[in-house]
């Protein structure tokens, strides 16, 4: 019994078309934007607190290992998330580990404050997500083959 072949790739002048019809392409470009927009926004965040209270997301020993306030570490954490975001939208296939290597660092932070695993989980799923942009973004940036 025969498999019918894999779908060719699409050619390079054809990212319309791979857009409409590539399912890889179409995550790769989901991620790609999601994972772009979320660290500029929470990044930008850090400054206001808008959304939460971030010092209170700082792990205590954490807090007593970085100098200053838990507030100022806060504003160097929006500070790396924002650059983390746009390294995603400028250089995805490295932006996407540097992304999964900073949730990591937040999974270990959150895991050390009690009442903070649910969280934690859910920055796992988001980590897994960047690992995922990182292996499509091999795929289908920057090697003329979209």
């Amino acid at each position: 019994m025969s498999s019918a072949p894999a779908p060719a790739p699409a050619t390079p002048g054809t990212s319309r078309q791979a857009i409409a019809t590539d399912p890889g392409y179409q995550a790769f470009w989901i991620l790609r934007v999601g994972f772009t927009v979320a660290p500029v926004l929470f990044g930008l965040d850090k400054f206001a607190n808008l959304l939460v209270d971030w010092p209170g997301y700082l792990a205590p020993w954490i807090d007593d290992v970085v100098p200053g306030s838990a507030q100022a570490a806060m504003y160097a954490v929006g500070v790396i998330e924002i650059v983390a975001g746009l390294v995603v939208a400028v250089a995805p296939r490295f932006g996407g580990w540097l992304v999964a290597g900073w949730l990591a660092g937040i999974i270990v932070n959150l895991l050390t404050i009690p009442g903070h695993y649910d969280i934690a989980l859910r920055d796992f799923g988001l980590l897994l997500g960047a690992v995922a942009l990182a292996r499509l973004a091999q795929r289908y940036h920057g090697t003329g083959r979209r």
